[in-house]
């Protein structure tokens, strides 16, 4: 299955780009569903209404099916959810229940909304009418890069908080809920970490699936390479690879009238730039319509005359590879692809058997191997778009003889 995660800075047109994307899969004979919490710009894109947030998913043309994800009733049920399989520890605490109707969602609930709706879809695809490709509107870039790293942030903080390890003690307490005459609240904590922990890992596998990928939508303009050159150092810095970088809004080359050409002359520039920063992935180059499309018609009218489908996509590039210069330099070093870093943002920090990397505003721990958890940092790099960590060993920790 494949899904595509489109996202750009705001007010580049990524909810006109995700319809089109879903929309070109559904012309290729597809069964495409797209997944957008920007309800009011789907529909106007779409020209289809597309029910109530919360409804189920509305058809558009034959093959495309749109749903709209609803933040404000996803948090509502959770919460209600978690308040009810809680209600001993509440009581417990003198807690006053919560009521439905005064239950608004709060700031990220946007992000656990449309991760739970993309697992669900996944789960649909099993079925004889499931979707082979899902696309997800996404939020702004800088928002979806740490959206996409919230479930392997999630599991960290859950099995620091509650280690698995430390739930062999289990047994014992339904005996000692009976001593006490109430449920130990230990017992909900863990059953709700376990309940969490399932449900990350499903959307982390689902991140991780070869078959997705990152779309960015994006004006050319001056300012595109600086803003996409973060997005891309994050989305690397969590083994995202993208398929496309979709620059939208591209005026006519040629025109005779000196204003146009100078803005067009100005995109023009801001293409090439593009195409340096993303030598991995395909620049697409999409029309400005002069209106901002509606309906599948004007959709169509779009992306007719552009590149094309983008390459298929690649999948995670998480791989942090270790090379051994020991017979050489006497180090080993561990390779972090950081494309479009600079070295300004940069952050390195070794914490026991884990280092934290920063790129920019995004930061990701990852644990080492075995090898390099004998050893100590001697220093880091950052060369041909990849961040260089040197590793010595440690006489104390290293075995004898290598």
């Amino acid at each position: 299955m494949r899904t595509v995660l489109v996202t750009g800075p705001g007010g580049a047109g990524r909810t006109t780009l995700a319809a089109a994307t879903a929309l070109a899969g559904a012309r290729r004979g597809e069964r495409v569903l797209l997944l957008t919490a920007r309800g009011g710009a789907a529909e106007r894109v779409l020209g289809t209404r597309l029910g109530r947030p919360g409804d189920g998913p509305v058809p558009v043309v034959p093959g495309l099916h749109a749903r709209c994800v609803d933040a404000g009733d996803h948090f509502r049920r959770e919460a209600l959810a978690f308040q009810e399989r809680a209600g001993a520890a509440l009581d417990l605490l003198g807690a006053a229940p919560l009521d439905e109707d005064e239950l608004t969602e709060l700031p990220g609930a946007e992000a656990f909304a449309l991760l739970h709706e993309l697992r669900a879809a996944h789960e649909a695809a099993d079925g004889p009418d499931g979707p082979q490709t899902v696309v997800v509107d996404m939020p702004p870039a800088a928002d979806t890069v740490a959206l996409l790293a919230l479930p392997e942030q999630a599991r960290r903080y859950l099995r620091r908080l509650l280690p698995p390890e430390r739930q062999a003690a289990r047994a014992l307490r339904p005996v000692l809920a009976q001593l006490a005459g109430v449920q130990m609240p230990t017992q909900k904590l863990y059953e709700a970490a376990e309940r969490w922990e399932h449900e990350l890992a499903a959307v982390q596998r689902i991140i991780d699936h070869p078959g997705t990928t990152v779309r960015i939508v994006t004006e050319a303009g001056p300012a595109a390479v600086a803003d996409m050159r973060e997005v891309r150092s994050g989305l690397a810095l969590y083994g995202h690879r993208t398929d496309a970088v979709v620059a939208n809004r591209l005026l006519p080359t040629g025109s005779a009238d000196p204003f146009l050409a100078a803005l067009s002359g100005q995109q023009q520039s801001a293409l090439k730039a593009l195409r340096e920063e993303f030598p991995e992935a395909p620049v697409v180059e999409v029309p400005h319509l002069g209106r901002d499309p509606e309906g599948t018609e004007e959709l169509d009218e779009l992306l007719r005359g552009t590149v094309g489908e983008p390459a298929a996509p690649g999948g995670a590039d998480d791989t942090w590879t270790v090379e051994d210069r020991l017979a050489t330099d006497g180090i080993l070093v561990w390779r972090v692809p950081l494309p479009g870093a600079e070295r300004d943002g940069l952050g390195l920090l070794r914490r026991g058997d884990e280092v934290v990397v920063t790129a920019g505003r995004y930061r990701r721990i990852r644990t080492l191997p075995s090898a390099l958890r004998r050893c100590s940092v001697s220093g880091a790099g950052l060369r041909d778009g990849a961040l260089h960590i040197r590793f010595t060993p440690d006489p104390d920790l290293w075995p004898r003889g290598h």
